[in-house]
């Protein structure tokens, strides 16, 4: 049986393009760091090991595509340095950070546990990703859902 999805072209797929973006694999453990409050380079290589090079890309990309925005700073008798702050952008990509950190405790996390959780600021509860259609309606399972071609969609012509 062909699939539907083949009927449709994903040229420009949003998934592709986000991937572009968000895809190298050291990409999504600094915005961990920023959205945990490392927010200076130093910290960050220091924190997790990043090679240098590859800090000063990944920072470099992540504010050319709007992710973050460089804050200078300076210590005293120190040279102005800059720390990066998470944009609207970037604020939004917690969901995406919540729901790989799940998906690792499920399957990756060590038998102590993940050295990393998130609560609610408000009542203390463990913060976890949860899906529902436009409706309102809870989307529990993935064949609970069905792809189908969005409003930018091309009809393929094979």
């Amino acid at each position: 049986m062909r699939p539907p999805a083949l009927d449709w072209s994903v040229e420009n797929c949003t998934i592709a393009r986000a991937m572009a973006v968000l895809g190298e694999k050291w990409t999504l453990v600094v915005l961990r760091e920023v959205f945990n409050g490392v927010r200076r380079f130093d910290d960050m290589r220091i924190r997790t090991g990043i090679p240098r090079q590859v800090l000063t890309n990944r920072l470099a990309t992540l504010v050319e595509e709007g992710v973050l925005r460089r804050q200078p700073y300076r210590e005293p008798g120190s040279r102005e340095r800059h720390e990066y702050r998470l944009t609207e952008k970037g604020l939004d990509l917690w969901p995406v950070l919540v729901a790989v950190l799940g998906w690792g405790d499920r399957y990756l996390a060590d038998p102590d546990g993940s050295p990393l959780s998130v609560g609610h600021r408000d009542c203390g509860g463990e913060v976890r990703v949860e899906l529902r259609c436009d409706r309102g309606h809870p989307v529990t399972a993935a064949r609970d859902v069905v792809p189908r071609p969005g409003p930018g969609a091309r009809r393929r012509a094979d």
